[in-house]
């Protein structure tokens, strides 16, 4: 399994911490100092099935240039490139199972997915 996680974030240190405690083993992937490139970001998306707008923390300053940019399949790789440009931008924690099964667990009913 592999989470991307921003130490600074909460619900990711509450993500590993879970894992953790429940002796899960784990990669850690610190997305801000090792960003995912277009065909990673592209490739959880489709696993997510998400587009990438929808996996945008859109209260981040760097979001502003995407406010005015059209949420369509013509814009996909704009939006794609902001987030490896900027990943800040990308929702986290997300989490990757063995099997390929993807979600960002910010809640604890999806995080228990990953749990034994």
């Amino acid at each position: 399994m592999e989470i991307w996680i921003n130490p600074a974030c909460s619900k990711c240190r509450t993500a590993t911490k879970a894992l953790d405690e429940a002796g899960v083993t784990y990669t850690v992937r610190r997305y801000l100092d090792d960003p995912p490139t277009a065909a990673e970001l592209t490739e959880v998306l489709a696993r997510l099935n998400l587009e990438p707008w929808d996996l945008v923390r859109h209260n981040e300053p760097d979001a502003k240039p995407l406010r005015d940019l059209p949420r369509d399949a013509a814009n996909r790789p704009a939006w794609i490139e902001a987030m490896v440009t900027h990943p800040i931008l990308i929702q986290r924690p997300i989490l990757t199972a063995d099997d390929t099964t993807t979600a960002v667990a910010r809640d604890p009913e999806t995080l228990s997915r990953f749990l034994p």
